[in-house]
C-alpha cells in the first residue's frame, strides 16, 4: 500500500485493475477544509491520462512491476523472440506487445522489458540506436547542412526524415522517442 502523500513522478498504483503511473502530482493545502493531493495519471497498458484527486493520506495499492533486460535474437514469423539476461529463457513477444519502437528492433538488441502479473506492459528500446541507411534519394553537391531534409528507409524498414547530405549506406543515428535523425556514427 502506498499513501497518496508519497506519490511522486513515475510512481505506479494499481486503480480499477490497470496500472496507472503518476506522470504530475501537486499537494495542495487550502486555507480552509482538507488537504488533498492533485495528479494527472497515465494507463500503462492503454496510454490513455486522467486527472484524479485523492484526499491527503489516502491508501491505495502500489503497482509492483518487475524489469528485465532481454536480448531480440530473432524473429520467427510474426513473433519476435527474446533471451533473458539474466536467467538466459526465451520468451515471445507479439508487434502489439513491443509497441511503436518495433520498427527499430534489430537482432543482439537489448531492451528492458517492464511486467506486471506475469503481463508484458512496456518493452523500453535504447533512447538512440545506430542504423544504415538502406534507400534515399542520392545527395546532390550543394546540399548543406542547414538546409531541408529528406525521407530515408533504415536497414529495420523504418522511415526517418535525414538532412539533404546523408546518402545511402551511411550509419546514422537515430531518437527511438520521437523519431527523429540525430547525426552521423561515425
Amino acid at each position: 500500500m502506498i499513501s497518496s502523500n508519497d506519490f511522486r513522478t513515475g510512481t505506479s498504483i494499481e486503480l480499477d485493475g490497470s496500472v496507472w503511473r503518476v506522470v504530475e502530482f501537486l499537494h495542495v493545502k487550502p486555507g480552509k477544509g482538507s488537504a488533498f493531493v492533485r495528479t494527472k495519471l497515465k494507463n500503462v497498458q492503454t496510454g490513455s491520462t486522467v486527472d484524479k484527486t485523492f484526499r491527503a493520506g489516502e491508501t491505495m495499492a502500489q503497482a509492483i512491476l518487475e524489469k528485465n533486460n532481454r536480448q531480440h535474437t530473432y524473429r520467427e514469423g510474426d513473433q519476435y523472440v527474446f533471451m533473458d539476461m539474466d536467467t538466459y529463457e526465451e520468451s515471445r513477444l507479439s508487434e502489439d506487445q513491443i509497441g511503436p519502437g518495433v520498427k527499430y528492433l534489430k537482432e543482439e538488441m537489448e531492451v528492458t522489458v517492464l511486467t506486471w502479473n506475469d503481463r508484458v506492459l512496456e518493452v523500453e528500446l535504447p533512447n538512440s540506436v545506430t542504423l544504415e541507411v538502406t534507400q534515399t534519394d542520392p545527395g546532390v553537391k550543394g546540399d548543406t547542412a542547414t538546409g531541408g531534409t529528406k525521407p530515408a528507409t533504415v536497414e529495420t524498414g523504418a522511415q526517418v526524415m535525414v538532412p539533404l547530405f546523408i546518402s545511402k549506406g551511411e550509419r546514422i543515428k537515430i531518437d527511438t522517442r520521437n523519431d527523429t535523425y540525430l547525426g552521423r556514427e561515425t
